[in-house]
């Protein structure tokens, strides 16, 4: 895991990498690779290297990633990402036989950018969890409660379509040691922007803009956004 001793993550790693056929391709946007507590590290570290390939960058174009282009061509491959569009995993898994599943990793903003900015990702079949489980990535504020690091929507995504439910125990477990010893270090408890705004304690400045403005109107009134 390459943490020093103290923190080392190795022994919540599986011994083995899980033996998947599903290929997973993490498009990164290039801020994550500055992050300290990052999950995908960890995501890779439990799958073979050939069934998770990390792509960083915001523009992917065909002429640069003519394999990427390929992959999104197929009619094997979906993309993880939630909206009006998107089919739910759930319903589609028992049926489908995808060995590809794209990724992207970032800020919601920085994957709306690269998902919309980027016409090869809507080439493929466009895929969303219906879950309500609550992200244990505690460590990191997230929009809502019921929005998922890159690891655990892999996670899930992976038991789904592999139809293992111990996989998703898996590859949880390494971050979940990680949120415990970062606490154990003097880390806090982050709530979701949603669970602050609701009980008042968001105490940052309220955007300026509009737009923003808005969508923290809906988190506290329980639309979808």
């Amino acid at each position: 895991c390459s943490r020093p001793q103290k923190v080392c993550l190795c022994p919540f790693l599986p011994v083995h990498p899980l033996k998947v056929s599903t290929c997973l391709y993490i498009i990164q946007h290039p801020a994550e690779e500055s992050r300290v507590l990052r999950t995908v590290p960890l995501l890779a570290a439990c799958l073979p290297p050939d069934k998770c390939k990390i792509l960083v960058g915001r523009r992917f174009s065909e002429d640069r990633y003519p394999e990427l282009a390929t992959m999104c061509r197929s009619p094997s491959t979906l993309i993880l990402y939630p909206g009006a569009e998107a089919t739910n995993l759930e319903e589609i898994a028992v049926s489908a036989s995808a060995s590809v599943m794209i990724i992207i990793d970032g800020t919601w903003s920085q994957a709306k950018d690269i998902f919309y900015k980027n016409s090869l990702f809507r080439l493929p079949k466009q895929v969303q969890l219906k879950t309500n489980i609550s992200s244990q990535y505690v460590i990191r504020t997230q929009p809502t409660n019921t929005c998922l690091s890159t690891l655990e929507c892999a996670a899930v995504a992976l038991t789904i379509m592999e139809k293992n439910k111990s996989i998703q125990e898996t590859i949880l477990r390494p971050l979940q040691a990680l949120c415990s010893f970062q606490l154990q270090h003097g880390a806090q408890i982050h709530h979701s922007k949603e669970h602050l705004l609701k009980n008042g304690l968001y105490d940052k400045p309220m955007p300026k803009n509009k737009r923003k403005l808005r969508r923290m109107e809906l988190l506290v009134n329980n639309v979808k956004i």
